[in-house]
């Protein structure tokens, strides 16, 4: 399983949720993106960015400094 890695840190809402939708229409169901956001906003933004799309989201670390999310696309598009 593939994990492609996406570092936004420095970028304000709503560029990480924008690229992170933009990383994810290119994997394939099953492979991963970690995304590393230090936007305080994106604790909001990417996990309803992940309902609207179906797939699974994970906060794997988060500190003052910086946010580490890992999406998993999921087997197809929300009907």
């Amino acid at each position: 399983m593939s994990i492609t890695r996406l570092d936004l840190t420095g970028l304000k809402c709503p560029l990480p949720a924008l690229k992170t939708r933009k990383a994810l229409q290119s994997l394939r169901p099953g492979e991963r993106l970690e995304v590393c956001c230090t936007d305080p906003l994106a604790v909001i933004d990417i996990p309803c960015l992940i309902r609207e799309t179906g797939d699974r989201v994970e906060i794997v670390d988060r500190s003052d400094l910086a946010i580490l999310f890992l999406i998993e696309k999921a087997s197809g598009p929300l009907e």
